[in-house]
């Protein structure tokens, strides 16, 4: 296994994926999505795992797009970042879709594409001094691909208001508007987390798979409906990444400077 990703197995059939890129504080590229998405498919298949929590090393949970796979995107063709843009499609769904119980253990700050893993978990947790942003339409994007599960998880008039200013958001005010389900005081992360494993462990293996199914099966989600909207949303995000504005908001950040619309007349 890549040294992007971590894996442990307790002996109660635990099993920790750890996205670890600390230095770029856990951010996606390529290989990342790979191996994470290629990491959970192998979960799913193993009758020994009963739970499946993911978390970030270091300091930060994971934020978002990593600065090296901005700056290649910047010149790939519509064509190519629509195909770039499926692969993290495929990551989020593979990830909503899991049968097992999945819990986020939102250790620290997280961005973008971050919030996109943390909303498909059943359950997150994070610790209280994590921030939230939602940031891309500040690079001249939008949270495309991951767009249904955040909306999923903090419904439609939230997603309005977070999606377009792009504000930070602090562990509490992610709790008010169901992004995390609890916020661990400083230092009682891992024991808040620990509390929700061991409720899911109490609860029948195939019961709680069943229970997954139902939710999604009751909210009116069908194969066919996710499979034609992880292909709009990569569709959205691919046209706007190679759109003028896209362009120089990814040149902007790149640049450490303002995009241009932030200029003062």
């Amino acid at each position: 296994m890549s040294d992007t990703t971590l894996l442990d197995i307790d002996p109660r059939g635990v099993a920790t994926v750890t996205l670890n890129r600390p230095e770029v504080h856990n951010a996606f590229d390529n290989e990342l999505i790979a191996r994470l998405t290629g990491l959970l498919v192998e979960l799913q298949a193993r009758g020994d795992v009963r739970a499946v929590v993911i978390t970030g090393a270091g300091s930060s949970f994971s934020s978002g797009a990593d600065i090296g796979w901005m700056k290649s995107m910047a010149d790939f063709s519509e064509e190519q970042n629509y195909e770039d843009a499926l692969l993290l499609a495929e990551l989020m769904a593979t990830l909503n879709n899991l049968t097992k119980p999945t819990v986020a253990r939102v250790n620290g700050h997280v961005f973008g594409g971050g919030i996109g893993l943390v909303s498909c978990c059943d359950i997150a947790v994070a610790a209280s001094e994590a921030v939230f942003c939602l940031s891309e339409v500040r690079l001249g994007l939008v949270p495309a691909v991951i767009s249904p599960y955040v909306i999923d998880a903090i419904g439609q008039r939230n997603a309005r208001r977070f999606f377009l200013s792009a504000e930070p958001m602090s562990a509490r005010k992610a709790r008010r508007i169901g992004l995390v389900h609890e916020v661990a005081k400083t230092g009682k992360l891992d024991t808040a987390v620990k509390d929700q494993v061991n409720m899911l462990l109490q609860g029948g293996p195939c019961a709680l798979r069943e229970s997954k199914e139902l939710v999604h099966m009751v909210s009116g989600h069908s194969f066919t409906a996710d499979i034609a909207l992880k292909k709009r949303t990569a569709e959205i995000i691919a046209q706007m990444r190679v759109s003028e504005e896209g362009q120089e908001g990814l040149r902007a950040y790149i640049e450490k400077r303002s995009p241009s619309w932030c200029d003062k007349p």
